[in-house]
This record gives C-alpha cells, structure tokens and sequence, in this order.
C-alpha cells in the first residue's frame, strides 16, 4: 500500500459558481518547510486565492495553508505567496491573456499526485454576471429535481 494512498482534494467549489472556466493548467507548487504535512491533512483553503504575475513568474495569493499543528517556530506563514511552476509558453500565453479585459487565472483544486507532489490546477476565468448566476442555480435546481424523480424516491399526494 502506498503511503500516498489516501488521496487529498482540495477544491474551490465558488470557482465554479462565479466564473466561466475557459482553460484549466495543471501546475506544480512551490512550498516550503510544513506546508506539505498541512496539505495532506486537509488543512487549506481557497477563501480570496487567486493568482497574479510578478517579474514574468505566476504566483498564487491569500491561498490559505494553516500551521502544522505540530510544528514549532519552524513553521511557515499561512497566506504567504507561493510560486507556481509551469512552462515558458504556458506562462507567455496566461501573460498575454490576462492582460485582456476581464480574464483572470483562479485556482481550482489543489491534489497530491500518485508521487506525492502537491499540485495545483488553475484555470483562465472570466466572471459571470448576476444573471449568468441566476442561470447556473437554475440548472442545478433542475438537474437535482430530476435526480430526485429518477431515484424511485417519487412521493405520491
């Protein structure tokens, strides 16, 4: 059994509600000291994160990752900036789009992979309006209607 068995998936469930996701990257994470251990016990969170560029490198911001619970004064900074690692063109072409009016780079999930390295998967957003909102609520209602009829659990009045 591997010691990366149980599997750690942290996602931003607002991404999905707030934005239109246009193109998703897989990226890897720079961390240091006990982010990793915090990671993998379920201890982060995606309240505010979003990522920026500075000196031509991806960042991601106000990504929530609490102290290891039994670190000492080793321990790192919860909301620090994190370096993100993708290639040359990836970057050249998430640069160049974000400079576009109302594109935006947000993380999505955050995961251990199958060889124990944290990674994050971004996506190149755009914003919904009120009324786009309005339509995605509508949708799910609809869909979770129609899942209720289709279990067999059907009331009948």
């Amino acid at each position: 059994m591997s010691p990366f068995a149980k599997t750690i998936s942290i996602k931003n469930k607002k991404a999905y509600f707030q934005y239109f996701l246009l193109e998703e990257y897989e990226a890897g994470i720079v961390l240091g000291g006990t982010e990793i251990k915090s990671i993998r016990e379920g201890k982060a969170s995606f309240v505010d994160a979003f990522c920026a560029f500075h000196n031509g490198e991806l960042y991601v911001k106000n990504l929530h990752i609490s102290e290891y619970r039994l670190g000492t004064h080793y321990n790192h900074d919860p909301k620090r900036d994190r370096k993100l690692l993708l290639s040359r063109r990836e970057l050249k072409k998430l640069e160049t789009k974000t400079k576009e009016r109302g594109f935006t780079i947000i993380p999505v999930l955050l995961y251990i992979n199958e060889k124990g390295l944290a990674k994050l998967k971004i996506a190149l957003a755009k914003g919904k309006h009120s009324y786009d909102k309005r339509e995605t609520i509508k949708k799910k209602d609809v869909e979770r209607d129609l899942d209720r009829r289709t279990d067999g659990f059907t009331r009948r009045l």
